[in-house]
């Protein structure tokens, strides 16, 4: 198996998970209608904060480099703080890394724990620092959520890490009419006579039945983290890509939701996107989940005219929905996930055999 096909159709009530630079929810026209949008970098984020709540170890995306350089440099050998800071500057030196005056780097610069502790280990053991190895510590020990997502250094494009996933930003599967909500806020201690609000406002927002896709390229990670920790990688990729949120507004509309119908495809040839089957918008007025599944399923069905059959295909619905000839249905995420590492083993073993 070479890729991970995920998609899901998820309904959000009332929301603003997302905005653009004037605070309204992002949007897109597609297929001729103005659809509901959320950007895939806000639902990447999301999946990295969801990695770190379930005890994940991931990489920090700071322009303060040179600050987890130097306390881990105080940490490995309780060096003085100014010693520690000119070893990490030494250190970006040599990986041809910009950094202003006040220490910061000039661009955000993603880098892993392990990385932070390998090149504290190479400088403290290295009187000479070699820009040769110092790009291979930085291109190795990856964390997770650094191999999955990638990194680019303009400074240096020889430590770019090429992003092993792809996550698409989600679009409603109908057309949307923006709303807005006109709001007022009272002062608890005004004087009776004024009746008038010390705060008004109004806030956009809207609705929708989200289809929102991502796939791994399972041959890449391996490559990047080897087979046991690639494996976990997949599996702690979808069960943050079902169940996290972008948490724009959350507090004022409580949107969280949960999906209503997730679809795992293992493939050997090519990763697809679904959404064309949604080009042509869905009108309804008794919901669009059911409607969006259907849809969907028959756009996976078309899909096989063009590429090769896969090797699975797994699917949870919070409806009593019976999964295709085809395909593999699940009570829950759990016994999805335990399905998709069971078929990603076997699929090693017998790769191992065969070699």
């Amino acid at each position: 198996m070479n890729y991970l096909d995920i998609y899901v159709l998820q309904s959000v009530p009332a929301a603003n998970i997302n905005r653009d630079d004037t605070g309204a929810p992002k949007t897109v026209v597609y297929g001729g209608v103005t659809r509901s949008r959320v950007s895939s970098q806000a639902w990447k984020r999301a999946m990295r904060n969801d990695f770190r709540e379930q005890g994940i170890e991931t990489g920090f995306r700071t322009k303060k480099v040179l600050e987890l350089l130097t306390n881990e440099l105080i940490r490995q050998k309780e060096l003085d703080s100014d010693s520690a800071l000119k070893i990490a500057q030494s250190i970006l030196d040599a990986a041809k890394i910009k950094y202003d005056k006040e220490n910061l780097t000039k661009a955000l610069l993603m880098i892993s724990p392990g990385q932070i502790r390998k090149l504290v280990e190479y400088a403290l053991t290295n009187e000479k620092l070699d820009s040769k190895e110092i790009k291979e510590v930085f291109n190795n020990n990856n964390s997770i959520d650094l191999a999955l997502f990638g990194r680019m250094v303009a400074d240096n494009p020889e430590l770019t890490v090429e992003a092993t996933s792809q996550v698409a930003h989600a679009i409603s599967t109908h057309e949307i009419e923006p709303e807005f909500d006109y709001f007022t806020a009272l002062d608890d201690l005004q004087n009776k006579e004024n009746a008038g609000a010390a705060m008004l406002g109004d806030l956009e927002y809207n609705s929708s039945t989200l289809y929102r896709y991502a796939n791994v390229n399972i041959r890449e990670l391996i490559e990047d983290l080897g087979k046991e920790d690639a494996i976990k990688g997949v599996k702690e990729f979808i069960k943050s890509f079902v169940k996290s949120m972008p948490t724009g507004k959350q507090n004022t509309f409580a949107n969280k939701t949960v999906p209503g119908y997730v679809m795992v495809v293992l493939r050997k040839d090519t990763p697809v996107n679904l959404v064309s089957a949604f080009e042509e918008p869905i009108s309804s007025k008794n919901g669009y989940l059911k409607d969006s599944i259907k849809k969907l399923n028959d756009e996976y069905v078309n899909t096989m005219k063009f590429v090769e059959e896969p090797v699975a295909s797994l699917v949870l619905s919070k409806d009593a929905l019976e999964p295709k000839e085809s395909q593999i249905g699940s009570k829950n995420l759990g016994d999805l996930l335990k399905e998709v590492v069971m078929l990603l083993e076997e699929e090693d073993k017998n790769e191992s055999i065969n070699n």
